[in-house]
């Protein structure tokens, strides 16, 4: 019998391991969710686990992707045939071997990657699709060191080599210089395993929210933007992939909330737009800005049903460094219909 279970993602900033507490919060008279900043699916998928209806969205490609494989899509999964195809033919010089080798990767892996991409597009599912590129990320940073896109070549060219990582971390990290292909088929049954019909019309978007937010109705929405002030430039570290699905170079995403200039103006902006919603909650934690007492003061502008909770949460940031005073934050809101 499979279990239902997310699979592994590597993305900075997933909420799997506060999960369970964030779904604590959720009222008992909701029936739809939308995940507004989807990311890593985590609490998505622990939404449709619960039987709620969820509306996933992600202005990155790629995590759009990954909802439509695990969150929207309720029974379709990639077959024998489907892997045969996925890794047939020759290594290409495509769009990856043109601008990224000797950036990212090997010549001959970035010739591997433009195969695969030929060959994803030749899939007869959008869910298949979206199944084998949410794969091929997977493989993509289980290669890189430290799982982002923003190191100099010759960095990670170093942190490749098996003897110096040795050397210096008392690890080879023999994955990164494990085949793409070897990494698909490793994580293949677990991306196949987690696809499951919860009997609900769940529906993924992958848009800026500003322009999202007029279509959709739910009960509650579950805020959790890029934290500012933190590791949370999302297109610096996995614009990549979204270049490589989109095969072609890509702009910067506006309203990024990177900027501390300007971040207590996009979240007025963004809370200012939330009215219809009866319940909002928003993470944020305690090394982000604005500060926890300037977003109360924003949200207590839209309702005057207002509490925020927080919990520890150590996380790993790189190699065996951990912050070990971050709180996590939950604002709860509660709006008059």
């Amino acid at each position: 019998m499979k279990m239902n279970k997310l699979p592994k993602i590597n993305f900075i900033g997933n909420k799997e391991k506060i999960v369970p507490w964030i779904c604590e919060h959720i009222p008992n008279d909701v029936n739809t969710i939308f995940d507004a900043f989807s990311g890593g699916a985590s609490v998505s998928y622990a939404a449709k686990m619960k039987g709620f209806k969820v509306i996933s969205n992600d202005i990155l490609s790629i995590n759009f992707l990954l909802s439509k494989a695990i969150i929207e899509n309720n029974k379709i999964i990639l077959n024998d045939d489907d892997i045969i195809l996925i890794f047939s033919g020759k290594p290409k010089k495509g769009f990856m071997y043109k601008n990224y080798s000797e950036k990212f990767f090997f010549p001959e892996e970035c010739m591997e990657l433009d195969r695969y991409r030929e060959n994803i597009e030749k899939l007869n599912s959008e869910f298949k699709k979206a199944l084998a590129y949410s794969l091929i990320r997977r493989s993509m940073v289980r290669k890189m060191p430290y799982s982002r896109f923003n190191l100099p070549w010759n960095k990670i060219k170093q942190l490749r080599d098996e003897e110096y990582s040795y050397a210096k971390y008392k690890r080879k990290r023999a994955y990164h210089n494990q085949s793409f292909k070897e990494h698909f088929l490793s994580n293949l049954q677990e991306y196949n395993n987690a696809v499951f019909n919860n009997h609900k019309q769940n529906k993924s978007f992958n848009m800026d929210i500003f322009d999202l937010i007029p279509k959709i109705n739910a009960d509650l929405i579950y805020l959790d933007p890029p934290y500012t002030g933190t590791m949370n430039n999302y297109f610096g570290f996995y614009g990549l992939i979204d270049e490589y699905i989109k095969n072609k170079k890509l702009k910067p995403f506006e309203n990024n909330f990177v900027d501390k200039k300007t971040a207590i103006l996009i979240f007025d902006k963004l809370f200012s737009k939330l009215k219809k919603y009866k319940y909002w909650l928003l993470s944020y934690n305690n090394s982000s800005y604005p500060t926890k007492e300037q977003l109360l003061i924003l949200l207590k502008k839209y309702s005057t049903e207002v509490k925020v909770i927080e919990k520890e949460h150590n996380y790993q940031v790189t190699g065996k460094t951990k912050k070990t005073k971050n709180k996590e934050y939950l604002f709860i809101v509660k709006t008059k219909k």
